[in-house]
C-alpha cells in the first residue's frame, strides 16, 4: 500500500532548523554575555565568565552546562580548572550577525561606557581584528592598492550582493601584487594561506557597518600584529589596544593614518 508522498515523513530525516531553542539559549542575558566574552576565540575559565555575566559561580555553572549541552561551547580541563570556548566559527558568525541587528545596551556606569568605547575602538572578532581599527586597516589596504575588489563599504540596499551574514564572500576581495609583496615582507606565509579557499573574507563590522578583513588572511594578519607587539589584549577581554610601535608600523606598512581613531 503506497502512501501520499506529501504526507510521508522520511525516517532519519529531521524537519526545519530548530532556531527557537538556540535563540532562547542565546537570548538569556547572562548566557549572551558569556558567549560574547568568548567571541575572540579564546578559552576562559568559569570564574572569569561568571564575572563577565555578572552572576554567582553556581549560576554561571548552570548556564555553562546548558551552552555546552546545546553545542554552543566546548569545555576542557586543565589541572583543576575548566576552560570554555566557542564551539567553532559558525557560532561566532551567528553572534556577530546578531550583534549587527541588535540595539546597544544602555550605558549605566562609567566603567560600562569605557568598556563599550574600547570594544568599538579595537577588538578581536573570533580570530581577526574588528572595530574602528579593523575597518581602518582594510580601508587603508584598499586605498594603497594592496587589496582590490570592493571599497570596504556595506550597502544594505544591495543586500543581494553584500549580505549581512558574516564572514562575507559576496564581494571578491583579492590581494594585488603590491599587497602580496607587502604582506610577505611583514612575515605572513601567503603560500600556506593560499591553500585555503577563499583566503580572503570580510565581515560587516557590527559597530562600524563597514567591512573589516576576516578569513585566513585576516586571522594571519592579526596573529602577526600580536607577535610584533603592535596590538595587545586588555586584561582578559576582547578589547585590544594599539601600541606606539603598532601605530607606527600600521602607518609605514599599510598607510593607516596615525589619527585613524
Amino acid at each position: 500500500m503506497s502512501s501520499d508522498p506529501g504526507t510521508t515523513i522520511a525516517a532519519g530525516h529531521g524537519g526545519d532548523a530548530d532556531i527557537g531553542s538556540v535563540a532562547a539559549l542565546i537570548g538569556e542575558r547572562a548566557r549572551a554575555r558569556v558567549l560574547m566574552a568568548l567571541l575572540d576565540g579564546r578559552a576562559l575559565p568559569a570564574s572569569v565568565l561568571a564575572a563577565e555575566a555578572g552572576v554567582a559561580a553556581s549560576t554561571a555553572n548552570e548556564h555553562l552546562a546548558q551552552l555546552v549541552s546545546a553545542g554552543l561551547l566546548t569545555v576542557h580541563r586543565q589541572g583543576r580548572g575548566r576552560y570554555f570556548r566557542l564551539a567553532g566559527q559558525p557560532v561566532a558568525e551567528a553572534l556577530e550577525a546578531l550583534a549587527r541587528i541588535s540595539a546597544p545596551e544602555p550605558i549605566r556606569s562609567l566603567r560600562q561606557g569605557t568598556r563599550a568605547h574600547a570594544l568599538r575602538r579595537a577588538r578581536t572578532c573570533y580570530n581577526h581584528l574588528a572595530g574602528r581599527l579593523g575597518v581602518a586597516i582594510m580601508s587603508a589596504m584598499l586605498d594603497q592598492d594592496l587589496l582590490a575588489g570592493g571599497d570596504g563599504r556595506y550597502r544594505p540596499e544591495e543586500a543581494f550582493t553584500d549580505r549581512l551574514s558574516a564572514p562575507g564572500t559576496d564581494l571578491a576581495y583579492r590581494l594585488t601584487a603590491r599587497g602580496r609583496e607587502t604582506l610577505s615582507a611583514l612575515g605572513i606565509d601567503l603560500a600556506t594561506l593560499s591553500r585555503s579557499k577563499p583566503m580572503i573574507r570580510y565581515c560587516v563590522d557590527w559597530s562600524e557597518q563597514r567591512h573589516h578583513l576576516a578569513g585566513p588572511l585576516g586571522a594571519a594578519l592579526t596573529r602577526r600584529m600580536f607577535d610584533l607587539d603592535w596590538i595587545r589584549r586588555v586584561n582578559q577581554r576582547r578589547a585590544v589596544v594599539l601600541t606606539d610601535a603598532g601605530r607606527q608600523g600600521l602607518s609605514d606598512t599599510f598607510g593607516v593614518p596615525e589619527n585613524w581613531d
